[in-house]
């Protein structure tokens, strides 16, 4: 297949490009900056609005993943905007030239999140769940709303709400590596928020199974099949790396260094479930944490 993808250099779509590269697949980045025909490059420039609707006549699936890191720095009103616009606009502008285009690719992998849910409680959540509050839940509703007109289009599109990424190259879990390994990692608030994670290897491999799965549209949940507490988290995290777990960062300390990201991103929770995946036979090579963390962390 030639799949285009967008956010091919980020921590999943590096992943990503690799694996499909190794499967025998074209793969074709889009890009913001000018194009190198030796790596097969898609020019796009989604503030101006632009991209090379001849070039995406000629794929056969794409993968869209790119977007502002919502981790990046704390959430003043320009960031959030940065946010959202560099989701929603980027997303429309794709999934406009796609249903333009005389041959259109047969699948569109869209990228949303968890924060589609808003925070919750312990009760488990799946695709068939509404949508919550807030502002994540807020920006992953117009994110997926704006690929309605490749929808419209006949293209089969997936939007994959992605959770927690455990992997050490990037990502939460390259952040929380320091102090746990220096023995000063611990619960967050009250350690009962769940975190809803899933091994990059898995969401590769999930993504791949979305392209391949005639049946599979809608919203699906990349998330492992596990979900577990805060407290659990730290605890099997310390067991990894064989590091005491007893410094714990309470609410006021969270909310102090990251402002009301932590509200979303660290002291809220959400206990979501792949149903979709599951239904569809899709089969975690990492399903629980433990070996999860083993196999990334050996």
């Amino acid at each position: 297949m030639i799949i285009a993808v967008t956010g091919s250099t980020g921590l999943i779509g590096s992943a990503l490009v690799a694996s499909l590269e190794a499967g025998g697949h074209l793969v074709r980045p889009i890009v913001r900056r000018p194009p190198r025909a030796e790596k097969n490059e898609i020019r796009w420039d989604p503030a101006a609005g632009t991209i090379d609707a001849a070039e995406l006549a000629h794929v056969d699936a794409v993968v869209h993943l790119a977007g502002e890191s919502i981790v990046a720095k704390r959430w003043t009103p320009a960031f959030k905007d940065a946010i959202l616009n560099s989701r929603v606009q980027g997303t429309k502008l794709l999934c406009d030239t796609l249903a333009s285009v005389a041959l259109k690719p047969s699948v569109l992998v869209s990228a949303s999140a968890i924060g589609y849910y808003g925070v919750g409680g312990d009760t488990p959540v799946d695709e068939s769940s509404p949508p919550g509050a807030g502002f994540l839940a807020n920006v992953c509703q117009q994110w997926e709303a704006a690929t309605q007109s490749a929808r419209d289009a006949g293209i089969r599109v997936v939007n994959l709400r992605i959770g927690f990424v455990l992997a050490k190259e990037g990502g939460g879990l390259a952040k929380m590596l320091p102090p746990f390994k220096l023995g000063a990692g611990g619960i967050i608030a009250s350690g009962q928020q769940y975190m809803s994670w899933i091994a990059l290897d898995d969401l590769v491999r999930s993504i791949q199974f979305a392209l391949s799965t005639p049946d599979l549209s809608g919203p699906v949940n990349g998330t492992a099949p596990n979900p577990v507490t805060n407290r659990e988290f730290t605890k099997t995290l310390g067991r990894v790396l064989n590091r005491p777990t007893i410094f714990p960062v309470p609410a006021f300390a969270a909310k102090l260094a990251f402002g009301e990201m932590a509200d979303d991103m660290l002291i809220g929770g959400i206990r979501v479930l792949p149903t979709a995946l599951t239904n569809a036979r899709f089969e975690f090579a990492y399903p629980q944490l433990e070996s999860a963390l083993r196999h990334i962390l050996a």
